[in-house]
């Protein structure tokens, strides 16, 4: 989902309204995976490096975070999907950590789509942390079964395709682990252009 804040300043309009633009093409493509009978859809909405924006950027994205958790999930569940987070959720407000779950918890039997957003996730991070895990649970020896088994995304099948707005030509610390195999797709067109 990169590209919101190029997209604003494109417009002269300020870098959060980017962002707010940006939510449209989250409904968007939740929609067409709904249509299209499509399982999977993984949004890369913050990585743990967004924390170095300026304060009011950050303030505005986590506001915004928690306002579709409020205003969406009771859609989401309506519609069948079933709603994941992965990243590190220690440094989110105890508010915006309880949306999270309650949002997992409401709609952990829907058998549709499942969307899963990555918010103050890190490909790297996701590995050291897999790795401690499986430590902690007991296993001395490592191997790509094991830590495959405390990664974020291990609930789901790795992704066919990672599609990649903005222009940048990089996966940029996202699901490092799960992307061996899929197939990339990069595109100069902006996040909230994205159809």
């Amino acid at each position: 989902m990169d590209g919101n804040g190029r997209w604003a300043k494109e417009r002269y309009l300020p870098r959060v309204l980017g962002h707010r633009s940006g939510l449209k093409a989250v409904r968007k493509s939740v929609e067409f995976c709904h249509q299209n009978n499509i399982q999977f859809l993984t949004l890369f909405a913050f990585s743990s490096e967004n924390w170095r924006r300026p304060i009011e950027e950050v303030s505005f994205l986590l506001a915004l975070f928690q306002k579709s958790l409020e205003e969406e999930v009771a859609k989401l569940d309506k519609n069948n999907v079933r709603f994941k987070m992965i990243g590190d959720r220690s440094k989110f407000s105890t508010k915006l950590q309880d949306l999270i779950q309650e949002a997992e918890r409401l709609t952990q039997d829907n058998t549709g789509l499942t969307l899963t957003v990555a918010a103050n996730y890190g490909g790297r991070w996701d590995i050291v942390n897999a790795a401690k895990q499986a430590a902690l649970s007991g296993h001395v020896e490592l191997s790509e079964d094991v830590l495959s088994q405390y990664l974020q995304l291990q609930f789901a099948p790795e992704p066919d395709l990672l599609i990649r707005t903005g222009g940048e030509v990089r996966i940029s610390n996202f699901v490092i682990w799960d992307l061996v195999y899929t197939e990339l797709y990069f595109t100069d067109v902006l996040w909230p252009d994205f159809e």
